[in-house]
């Protein structure tokens, strides 16, 4: 977690986010004047942002789009006033329509970003300038100060080269607040082809089956939001266990970057699970990324419990040998 404090101060009308980054300042002032990059830990995890336009000079706008995982859209703009490479800039930001349209109905506001070197690599502050105490707190009453605190922890796997972050390290599990738990595995193959080994059925039974002893039995997906998908296990041979399955609904589907989808144990009522999955690729390894959602501390715990993370990193261990390798 780079974030070190986030200040709010009511008297001087500013919210102050210190960030202590392992990185060369050089390295964290690319990643915030490359869009692309940007975009990876703009928005907080499950609103992955987009930037649809990218004039990187003093008076130039950007304007960018945060899609929520249930199709839910929020669009905003930056104006640059001051860039200053690699120690400063400064941007006005608002929120905006889809075509960077300001939105009258939510105050803009200044923002500062200032870079320092340290000896163990870089502290950044933004400093966001509001025009009034009511500004303020209704951007902190949207939640501004978790969201930011978890956007910014994304930083750390944008700043380093992909395999210095992830190799080695199989299926890890963070868990975000209550609700949220995020898993990442990296696996060497193309984005393409992690796309396809969890799209295509014929891919997803030679892989996806937790610990040995089980077999896909039923795998039927969904390829477009609104569909309806299924899944179900059976032990094999002398393998102790009852077939299972999960079921449920897709939200949404960006290929081959992300998808989202409701789930549940098949034949109950619930509780749903939301799981947000993202591929990130670079140099010729993937990064994925699953962000899941429950209703709540109990459910979360529940899960995790079963031996979930076991299972996943045996079947992405699968994923590497018999399919990504073909």
């Amino acid at each position: 977690m780079p974030v070190t404090d986030i200040i709010t101060d009511h008297e001087n009308l500013t919210m102050t986010v210190v960030a202590d980054l392992a990185a060369p300042i050089e390295r964290v002032w690319g990643v915030y004047a490359d869009p692309e990059q940007l975009g990876r830990f703009w928005g907080p995890p499950g609103w992955p942002a987009t930037f649809t336009s990218w004039n990187h000079e003093v008076g130039g706008r950007a304007t960018y789009t945060m899609h929520g995982p249930r199709g839910e859209k929020s669009s905003g703009y930056w104006e640059f006033l001051a860039i200053e490479q690699p120690h400063r800039f400064e941007v006005l930001d608002g929120f905006s329509d889809e075509q960077g349209n300001p939105n009258e109905d939510f105050p803009a506001m200044r923002m500062e970003f200032t870079f320092e070197s340290t000896p163990d690599g870089t502290r950044m502050r933004n400093t966001s300038h509001f025009v009034s105490l009511e500004a303020l707190e209704q951007i902190v009453a949207m939640g501004a100060v978790e969201g930011t605190r978890m956007a910014m922890a994304q930083l750390d796997a944008v700043l380093q080269d992909l395999r210095d972050y992830a190799q080695g390290k199989g299926t890890e599990v963070e868990l975000l607040d209550d609700t949220h738990v995020r898993i990442t595995r990296l696996v060497e193959g193309s984005r393409d082809l992690v796309w396809r080994a969890h799209t295509e059925p014929e891919l997803i039974k030679r892989w996806m089956l937790g610990p040995d002893g089980w077999e896909m039995t039923v795998c039927e997906v969904g390829l477009k939001a609104g569909d309806r998908y299924r899944n179900e296990w059976a032990p094999v041979g002398d393998t102790e266990g009852e077939p299972f399955g999960f079921e449920g609904e897709v939200l949404l589907v960006d290929a081959p970057r992300r998808a989202v989808q409701l789930e549940r144990m098949s034949g109950t009522e619930g509780p749903d699970v939301l799981n947000d999955v993202n591929l990130y690729e670079e140099d010729g390894a993937t990064l994925i990324t699953v962000l899941m959602e429950f209703p709540d501390k109990e459910t979360r715990d529940m899960i995790l419990a079963t031996g979930m993370a076991d299972g996943m990193e045996a079947s992405y261990q699968r994923l590497e040998g018999s399919v990504l390798t073909v």
